[in-house]
């Protein structure tokens, strides 16, 4: 399996580098692929599909609103150790798991490599003072972006693995074109773009690919809250704004959310990002981000 690993992390290395196609050598063994969160654990399945020898893993599949914290289990490594590619959101996100790469020889295949990236919501010197860029890593709930990340996922799996690579591409078409029905439907009915107030940063990427307008978003620690000053600013911009909803993460805290709820009457709805689940494929993407929609239709109607 070790020299499996490595013959395949150099061709793989090699073959994106060069844009080339490559062979995997002829070998019995299968070649395990392992995705670090449940998005990319989606797209890479409905890559995959049923396609022999090769088997899909997911790394965190935690009901947790952010991997901030997260911290790598014994069965997580022996996953990551255990791989021969990795499938990684990069941008930031899987920064618990830096020492287990620099260990690993698995090939990464980094897929914020073909994403338009934005700044984080935090970012551009709120405090007067020069930062170094930093990007918001949750751009899979952009489901362009999605569709993205799933060509670029049967681009770097093709291009290794010849054998498989018209299987790769062809069911890497059959998401995509699954995908491009979600956002023209959307659009038309979320117009004019309702405002927006949510209790996790994850929702960027969202709003613009619906034309949303993300009012305000606060990122709090769990069992915590938002300071008088923050709490003060939402109810403004409730009131001001006459928005009758307010929306969180489904994983995530809403002590904050809850409390703004009572001093202004508005309700709470959940979204979700899809940092867990037990489906497999394109059509449980798909079906959260109709949902989330869904979601949000009901809350301004």
């Amino acid at each position: 399996m070790g020299r499996f690993r490595r013959t395949f992390a150099i061709l793989l290395s090699f073959a994106l580098l060069s844009g080339c196609a490559r062979r995997v050598p002829e070998e019995d063994e299968t070649l395990h692929i392992l995705a670090t969160t449940y998005p990319l654990y989606l797209f890479t399945t409905a890559v995959v599909g049923s396609t022999k020898g090769v088997e899909v893993e997911l790394l965190v599949n935690s009901q947790t609103s952010c991997l901030h914290d997260y911290t790598l289990t014994v069965k997580d490594m022996k996953a990551i150790d255990r791989a021969d590619v990795i499938v990684m959101n990069g941008a930031g996100l899987e920064d618990f798991m830096a020492d287990a790469l620099a260990q690993s020889d698995a090939a990464v295949i980094d897929c914020s490599e073909s994403a338009k990236l934005l700044p984080t919501l935090e970012h551009a010197g709120h405090d007067g003072h020069d930062h170094e860029e930093e990007y918001d890593p949750h751009y899979w709930m952009d489901s362009h972006q999605g569709g993205q990340m799933v060509e670029y996922i049967a681009n770097s799996l093709a291009s290794l693995q010849g054998d498989h690579a018209e299987a790769y591409h062809s069911n890497a078409a059959d998401a995509g074109r699954a995908l491009s029905s979600v956002d023209p439907f959307y659009r038309d009915i979320v117009y004019p773009a309702y405002p927006l107030i949510t209790f996790h940063d994850g929702f960027q990427y969202f709003a613009n690919s619906f034309g949303l307008d993300l009012l305000k978003a606060i990122e709090e620690e769990e069992g915590a809250t938002a300071s008088a000053a923050e709490i003060k600013e939402i109810t403004a911009l409730i009131e001001e704004n006459h928005i009758p909803a307010i929306f969180v993460e489904k994983n995530g805290s809403r002590k904050t959310a809850d409390v703004i709820a009572r001093e202004t009457g508005c309700k709470v709805y959940e979204l979700d990002m899809l940092m867990s689940g037990d489906g497999e494929g394109i059509q449980p993407y798909i079906d959260a981000i109709d949902k989330n929609l869904t979601t949000i239709l009901e809350a301004f109607s």
